[in-house]
């Protein structure tokens, strides 16, 4: 069983200053929520209730936004505007927090790590807020643990992106497995390869259910020529063993980590509102 979901929250956001020298970058609204807490929501729609977070210096925003404010439910009790807060309130009562500081920036493999005393030996997935993601039906963390339940091995969650921006993503080369027409049983794993060396268009987006194997396969792994620890890299040893599976989610997805996507996000969610 798949029992708590993983955040990677470290990240300094960069491309989004000056809103996020003292805003920590999941925090940054769409419409009037935050990213992460859309992370969190999708989740919990996976049956999730144990949320391990990674943090950094800077983000003790994010544990108070999980946490009772009492001083503003009592201003706003018995006000038009308490219902402001029903969402929010209703997460912190279901869901359990952990968290824990990644003391370096040292790629998204580093910050996965930093979570196993969160985590321990069982199961989990991860979350990248950038990604939002909007689905129909089930959200596709929900789809992917569904997934796992069935094939028991390490599953990422993949898209078809443009030749022009692979370079951008981890990229998998795979074949489909037989009766289906989205899940690939993965050959290969490459982090942001270049262009014409690139397997195939099958970009891999912010969303993983992976085994505690991972975190000793970490452990060892050699840092890239940046000096970061890619999850990437971890899981292609594994995906040469025959251990890891790719799943074409159903769904769409926002890069919330770029300017555009960011804003597509913003225009899709207010039209509801």
């Amino acid at each position: 069983m798949v029992n708590k979901c993983l955040f990677p929250a470290a990240g300094y956001g960069t491309r989004f200053l000056p809103a996020t020298k003292a805003v920590p970058k999941e925090m940054l609204p769409v419409v009037t929520k935050p990213l992460l807490q859309y992370g969190v929501e999708e989740a919990l729609s996976a049956g999730i209730t144990t949320m391990a977070i990674v943090t950094g210096r800077g983000k003790r925003a994010i544990e108070d936004h999980f946490d009772n404010s009492y001083e503003l439910e009592s201003q706003l009790k018995g006000t038009p505007k308490e219902h402001y807060l029903n969402d929010i309130k209703k997460i912190i009562e279901i869901s359990t927090f952990t968290y824990a500081r990644q003391k370096k920036m040292l790629g998204l493999g580093h910050a996965i790590l930093t979570g196993e005393p969160l985590i321990g030996d069982e199961p989990f997935a991860v979350i990248l807020a950038d990604d939002l993601c909007v689905c129909n039906n089930d959200s596709v963390t929900l789809q992917m643990i569904e997934l796992f339940n069935e094939y028991k091995c390490p599953i990422v969650a993949i898209e078809d992106v443009p030749i022009n921006k692979i370079n951008q993503y981890g990229v998998i080369s795979g074949t489909l497995v037989e009766g289906s027409k989205r899940i690939y049983k993965v050959k290969e794993m490459i982090e942001k390869p270049e262009i014409d060396k690139a397997p195939s268009s099958m970009a891999i987006i912010g969303r993983y259910i992976l085994t505690s194997e991972i975190f000793e396969i970490l452990k060892n792994l050699k840092p890239d020529r940046n000096g970061e620890i890619q999850i990437t890299n971890a899981l292609n040893i594994q995906a040469k063993q025959g251990k890891v599976l790719a799943y074409k989610f159903e769904g769409k997805r926002f890069d919330c980590g770029n300017f555009k996507g960011y804003l597509a996000a913003n225009n899709h969610f207010a039209k509801d509102k």
